[in-house]
């Protein structure tokens, strides 16, 4: 589910459409998080559809670290792509804001840690060499994205939460820790779905 203050806006024929704060969403906010309205697929079920609605299905979808596909049951689906992006991933099925994000300011993510079948091409973007997004990328960025994550951790207790419910009752505790300080937070790691160990499995 996206935060409250979120709404789905037309931005272009090439872009589509894209999630903007409606409000002021400060740093250390949960911008999104999974809840039990969204839906859950195994490969299996993916590959028995007719190519028209496998391909618009993937097309909405990120995996997990089990290697479900996840579609998100509201405009989370629209969340854009940067390589700057003002919301980052965390190991307990949520996403925080990595900075201030003002009125009318674009929701993104770094599609790097949705653990993509295929690489995505992107539109440059000034400061940054990346052009493309690759299935493996969390195994290359993960530090920085954990430092990241842990920086907007340290402002979670200092803002409102208003998706604060929804977290899963198995990362409450932990979550609370290190919102408090007294525990670290775990790396963006855990979200990696490995393929070859399932190839490895399978053989």
């Amino acid at each position: 589910m996206m935060h409250p203050h979120t709404e789905l806006r037309f931005i272009n024929e090439t872009i589509g459409y894209g999630v903007f704060a409606t409000q002021f969403i400060p740093k250390g906010t949960i911008t999104w998080i999974l809840d039990d309205l969204d839906q859950k697929f195994d490969e299996l079920y993916i590959s028995s559809l007719d190519p028209i609605r496998r391909e618009n299905l993937l097309k909405y979808c990120y995996r997990d670290e089990t290697g479900a596909y996840i579609l998100c049951w509201d405009i989370a689906r629209y969340v854009n792509h940067s390589f700057r992006p003002s919301c980052i991933a965390t190991p307990y099925k949520f996403e925080l804001a990595t900075r201030d994000i003002e009125p009318g300011e674009e929701l993104t993510d770094d599609y790097g840690y949705l653990n993509l079948d295929k690489p995505f091409y992107c539109f440059p973007e000034e400061g940054c060499s990346r052009t493309r997004v690759m299935p493996d990328d969390i195994l290359r960025y993960y530090p920085e994205w954990d430092k990241q994550a842990a920086t907007a951790m340290t402002h979670f207790s200092q803002v409102e939460q208003p998706l604060k419910h929804l977290i899963d009752r198995k990362y409450i505790d932990k979550v609370g820790a290190i919102a408090a300080g007294q525990e670290p937070m775990d790396s963006i790691l855990s979200c990696y779905y490995d393929r070859s160990a399932k190839l490895k499995a399978v053989s």
